[in-house]
Parts: structure tokens; C-alpha cells; sequence
């Protein structure tokens, strides 16, 4: 009898596994597959159902050159990404975009357990990659607004642009706090001081949508993307401003001058954060378990997934890639969540899968990392809503954002000299004037204006997409009588006796990304300075600067009537027609200082030995009465109201923060002004 019995359980138990099996073998009561359950039951639920090389796979990006339907398939890839000009086809339209981005993931959502694979793609000034897509003009010039409302309304039409092309996720913003302009990524910050940097993350908000929980990572939606903060921490302190060299200061002033825009982030529910390739006191940060780990995460909060920056392992190790096993260890140990590989993922995938094995990196810094990834894919939507939302294509460079790119760029230009001394202003210049000259390499040139990071990494000279050129809105805001004569290099001899009003000299950088843009000198190019003495020689002149930076001006100031930085402008350069002849008037402040000479360098705001050509914050305007733009400045008081109580958290309540250092446990707090 007892023999029956047991064999009766025994069938029993049995009969419920094979029922079991059989529910679940449409995946219908996967918790993980029901959007009705909480996002952390979601994550518990396929977590436990993953294996090693599962969990492996979600860490691994991949770049879209090497990537495929089989190769996704085969190895679970988590991610895969288009560096800085990678594209499906030269001036790829949204479907050819649309049309790659499903094939990779239907790769994913055919692997065991359908896990989505999340796309990502820089867009640090709109939807830099992608021909046809509207430019808003770099950080630095949106810094020159001090508007945080403008940067939110930018950050709706960029998640747009780059959902019409199938995409959720950037790598943007970088909040970055630019401390010396000879760095080749200075036009990627919003400027030197730490406020406005903080004030102008509200462009989170714009791409991802207003967080329900202030701390918690957020997407609001088919219509918005997740965001990345970067680059984890000290990016624009280096010392002279080298890129991914060294920032040395003690641990208070990086919180204070570099980390505090990432409370401001987390707040705002950033998902994700990219870590500098940059070093801390000598210390690779790739490979910083104290800030990455301790800092960011633990007393931060930080709820999203880390992410490595380009190879930014490999170059742990000097030279780079000297010692990929340990580069793998330290990196994922500090606490670095997906490793952006991009190319051999499989010496990647099986030196962590060996250092999990032999006990280097354990089971649970793995599942902490892939629970943080799924946390943000639960959220993003994507288990729901994989594929491309194909009737977002018309968002591409629509009308809408171009106004809104236009109106960027006329908030973002600064007036910086508006007549010589007893002279009447020049500005705003004359539209009825019978003849102008305008002069210059980057009047009539809309690679030179969007700068680096536009369709391509390092940016180029020519009509790499559609736009305005600075020309072209001269041209159309002058009255119809007026002749406009354009001429790329006049000689000295070619202004004169030609009955011109005044010129127009347009000229600046050449484009440039990262460490190729790191200057020693900052000047002009030598055919920007002869322009200038060509023309101002003969005619009253406006000079407009199109830079990343501030630049040597001081030897040619007093040739100039007027003076005007015009950044990097993006693809609508007819916002700058709409100042300079008085439809606007002038609202831009200097977002850095503008040095006399490169000997003063670092020189920020607040320095004891403070000598500035032009201070920070500094902008004429034209005393203008009609037609002046809103700038929104009482957004950041709201703003400061809404994240107040997980402001008092951090900095009150009392999260302590470890002091940096070999084995010291000083305790501080987290500095916020």
C-alpha cells in the first residue's frame, strides 16, 4: 500500500511538471511576458530563467557593421550600436534605417527567451547620423541660452527624429563641465560652471519624458528615447584640457564642479550612464570601483545600467588592448554594466564568461548587471513594442523642429562688440542696403557650421545634409533690392570702390571631434584672419565666429565694428540673419569665458587670478523693444521645486560619500550649490 501511494505522488508530481510545461510553453503565464506585472517582478522572473551565456550576451554591444540577424541570433547580443557616422547607406533614408534595425532585432526576439536587443546611436545635436534629420545647434551654444525649457523642447524633437528612424535609445547628453576650451569635446558641454550645466539637463526630461518616481530610470512612450548621461566623471577637467587624459583635483571639487550635474540627471531619471574614458588622480575610470560602484550607484542611486565608452576597456591598459583578460575584470568588477565591445565579441564573451567560471567576477556582480539592463528594457517598452513605429518617418527633419532649431540658434548667438569707440552701433545691420559683401569660408557652408559629430564623426566641409546655410538666410532677410556678393577669399584689393554698405565676414573651425579637436594654440585659421583684414581694412564690418570654443580674437578686435559668436549653429544658419538685422534682438551670455591669450588657460569664473577679454555671461543686445524672446528663466525655479525632496535626500538626509583615495574612508557629503 505504501508502494502505491509513493507512486502515486510520484505521478502526480510528475503530471504537474508536464502541465506546467504545457501552459507555459506559449510563453502566456511568463511573468516576465505579462506588461500587467511590476517592471522588478518582470526582471526577477526572466532573470532566473537566463544562463550564463544568456546573461553574458545582454552584457555585449556590438557595432551594426559587424552585426546580424545570425550573429544576435547565435550569441544573445544585448545591444548593438552605430558609431559616430556608421550608417545602413549614404543618406540612408528612415526606412532603410527602419528595415536594419528590425533585422537585428528579429535576431533577438527568434532567441530562447525573445529578449529584445536595444539599439543605440549618438545624437548629441539632434539626429547627428542621419541625412535629412534637423541639427540643433551644440551644447555650448544651447548653454549660450540659459534656457533649460529650449533644451527640453529640443530633447521632444530629437527623440522624434530618432524614433522615425527606429531607434530608442542615445547616447546623449554629455554634461560635461568644460573646464578649459583647448579640449576637443568643450563644445559638447553647456559651459564652465557647474549651474548652468545642471540647470540645462532638463533636456532629459525632453527625450524621455517627465519621470512618475524622481530617481527612477523613465521612457515615456513609443514617441520618446532613453537618454544617457556622460561621460562618468572628471571628462572636461583633464589636465590643459587633453581628451582622455588626466583630471587631477581632489575629490570635494570633482563633485563639485563634475559629478553634481549627475544627482540632476538621476533625478530626472536618466537610464543610463556612459563612463569617461578620462582618469581620476591617475586612476582609469573605466576601471573606478569606488565612483562607479560606491559613488554612482550606491549613494547616488543610480538605478539604470553603465555603460563603457567606444573600446573604452581596451584603453585601460597602456598601450590600449595590452591586457584584454584584465582590462574584462576590472572593468566589469568597478561595475560597468554593458561593455560597448564593439567589434571581437568573441574573445569578450568567452574571456567573461572564463573569468565568471573561475571565480574572478561573480555570479552576482553578473545578475546585477543584467537585472539593471532588463530594468531598462522593461521600461523602455521594448517586450511590448520591439519593432520600429514606422509612421514616425515623417518626423525627420520636419518643419516643425527646423523652427525650433532656428529659434535655437538666434537664442544661442552672443554679441560681443557693436560698434567702434565714438563710432554709431552697427547692428542691427541695414536689410534695405543697396550692396553688401559677405565674405568668408562658412557663409555658404553647412558642414561648417554643424561642426563635428554631424553625418559624420569628425564632421566635414560641404552640403553634407539638407539645411540653411548662413547665406541663404542673409540672403532672404535683406530687402529684394539689395545685391549680396559672396566671395569665399577676397583679396585686399576687392572691397574697394565697389560701393558696399558694409560686409559681412563669416569664418572659423575647421570640424572636429575628441582628441583630433584638442588645441594647444586655439586660433583662428590663417584664411579666417586674412578675410578678416581684407575686408574690415575697406568696410564696416560684422565678423561672425562659427566655433566649437572660444578662440584668439584679441589682435583683431579693433578692425571689427561688430563681433558676434555664433557657435556651432546646426543646419538652420538663417537663425543668425534673424539677429544680426534686428528681428531679434541679441539674448545669448558667454557659457565660458573668453580668454586674451591661451597663457591664461584653465581660467574659469570664480578663479582668484580672474583676467577675461570677455567675462563669463557677458552678451550685448541691441535694446531692442519688439519682438524679444521669451527665455523661459522661471523653468528652473519650477524645476528646483519638483526635485527638491530627492535634492534633500542626497545632500541632507545624509548619504554619505567616501573620500577617494588609497584605502582612506573620510566621510563628506555630496556638495550641491
Amino acid at each position: 500500500m505504501a508502494v502505491l501511494i509513493t507512486r502515486s505522488i510520484i505521478y502526480l508530481l510528475v503530471l504537474s511538471l508536464v502541465l506546467e510545461v504545457i501552459v507555459l510553453s506559449d510563453g502566456s503565464q511568463f511573468v516576465y511576458k505579462d506588461p500587467s506585472q511590476p517592471v522588478e517582478a518582470r526582471v526577477k522572473d526572466l532573470l532566473g530563467r537566463m544562463t550564463l551565456k544568456e546573461k553574458i550576451g545582454q552584457m555585449t554591444q556590438i557595432e551594426r557593421s559587424i552585426a546580424s540577424f545570425s550573429v544576435i541570433n547565435q550569441y544573445g547580443i544585448g545591444s548593438v550600436l552605430s558609431g559616430g557616422g556608421i550608417v545602413p547607406a549614404k543618406q540612408a533614408s528612415p526606412s532603410v534605417w527602419y528595415d536594419m534595425v528590425d533585422g537585428f532585432q528579429q535576431g533577438a526576439l527568434s532567441t530562447r527567451l525573445g529578449i529584445p536587443m536595444i539599439y543605440g546611436i549618438d545624437a548629441v545635436h539632434g539626429h547627428n547620423n542621419v541625412y535629412g534629420a534637423t541639427l540643433f545647434p551644440h551644447n555650448i551654444g544651447l548653454g549660450a541660452t540659459r534656457d533649460p525649457f529650449l533644451a527640453r523642447r529640443i530633447g521632444v524633437a530629437t527623440a522624434l527624429e530618432v524614433r522615425g528612424t527606429g531607434i530608442p535609445y542615445v547616447f546623449a547628453p554629455c554634461i560635461a563641465t568644460c573646464r578649459d576650451p583647448r579640449w576637443g569635446r568643450c563644445y559638447e558641454s553647456y559651459g564652465e560652471d557647474t549651474d548652468l550645466v545642471r540647470n540645462m539637463t532638463d533636456i532629459i526630461i525632453g527625450l524621455q519624458g517627465e519621470p512618475t518616481v524622481p530617481g527612477t530610470p523613465f521612457v515615456g512612450g513609443g514617441s520618446r528615447v532613453a537618454a544617457c548621461a556622460k561621460h562618468f566623471v572628471g571628462d572636461g577637467g583633464t589636465v590643459d584640457g587633453i581628451d582622455e587624459n588626466n583630471t587631477v583635483t581632489s575629490y570635494q571639487e570633482l563633485v563639485k564642479i563634475h559629478m553634481a550635474p549627475y544627482v540632476d540627471a538621476i533625478a530626472k531619471g536618466v537610464s543610463t550612464v556612459m563612463i569617461s574614458y578620462s582618469s581620476f588622480n591617475g586612476v582609469k575610470m573605466h576601471r573606478n570601483k569606488f565612483l562607479i560602484t560606491k559613488v554612482l550607484k550606491r549613494q547616488l542611486g543610480f538605478k539604470g545600467f553603465t555603460i563603457s565608452d567606444f573600446l573604452g576597456i581596451d584603453r585601460i591598459t597602456t598601450p590600449p588592448d595590452a591586457n584584454y583578460t584584465y582590462s574584462v575584470l576590472v572593468s566589469v568588477n568597478a561595475g560597468i554594466d554593458m561593455i560597448m565591445v564593439p567589434f571581437d565579441y568573441p574573445t569578450f564573451i568567452n574571456t567573461l564568461e572564463a573569468l565568471v567560471l573561475d571565480g574572478s567576477i561573480s555570479m552576482r556582480r553578473i545578475n546585477s548587471a543584467v537585472r539593471r539592463i532588463l530594468r531598462v528594457k522593461f521600461t523602455l517598452g521594448l517586450f511590448e513594442q520591439p519593432m520600429a513605429t514606422r509612421s514616425l518617418n515623417s518626423e525627420v527633419g520636419q518643419d516643425d523642429h527646423r523652427k525650433l532649431a532656428r529659434e535655437a540658434v538666434r537664442k544661442s548667438v552672443v554679441l560681443l562688440k557693436n560698434g567702434k569707440m565714438g563710432d554709431a552701433p552697427l547692428l542691427p545691420l541695414d536689410k534695405t542696403a543697396p550692396k553688401i559683401l559677405v565674405a568668408g569660408t562658412h557663409a555658404n557652408d553647412i558642414g561648417l557650421q554643424c561642426g563635428g559629430w554631424s553625418i559624420s564623426w569628425q564632421g566635414s566641409a560641404g552640403n553634407t545634409t539638407i539645411g540653411t546655410t548662413i547665406l541663404e538666410g542673409i540672403s532672404t532677410v535683406v530687402g529684394g533690392s539689395t545685391e549680396v556678393d559672396h566671395q569665399v577669399a577676397p583679396d585686399a584689393n576687392y572691397p574697394k570702390g565697389k560701393g558696399y554698405s558694409y560686409g559681412i565676414v563669416v569664418i572659423g573651425e575647421p570640424p572636429y571631434a575628441e582628441i583630433p579637436g584638442d588645441s594647444s594654440n586655439l586660433t583662428i585659421p590663417s584664411d579666417g584672419i586674412q578675410t578678416i583684414q581684407n575686408v574690415c581694412s575697406s568696410l564696416k564690418c560684422l565678423v561672425i565666429l562659427i566655433s566649437g570654443r572660444p578662440l584668439v580674437i584679441e589682435p583683431y578686435l579693433p578692425m571689427m565694428d561688430a563681433f558676434v559668436a555664433a557657435w556651432l549653429p546646426g543646419t538652420e544658419g538663417a537663425g543668425i540673419a534673424d539677429v544680426i538685422f534686428g528681428d531679434y534682438d541679441f539674448n545669448g551670455k558667454l557659457p565660458r569665458t573668453w580668454f586674451k591669450t591661451v597663457d591664461q588657460l584653465p581660467m574659469n569664473v570664480g578663479d582668484k587670478n580672474y583676467d577675461p577679454l570677455f567675462p563669463y555671461g557677458f552678451g550685448l543686445s541691441m535694446n531692442l523693444h519688439h519682438r524679444t524672446s521669451n527665455c523661459y528663466l522661471h523653468k528652473a525655479g519650477r524645476r528646483i521645486t519638483i526635485y527638491i525632496i530627492f535634492w534633500y535626500t542626497i545632500t541632507i538626509v545624509g548619504i554619505p560619500l567616501l573620500a577617494a583615495g588609497s584605502g582612506h574612508t573620510t566621510r563628506g557629503s555630496l556638495l550641491i550649490r
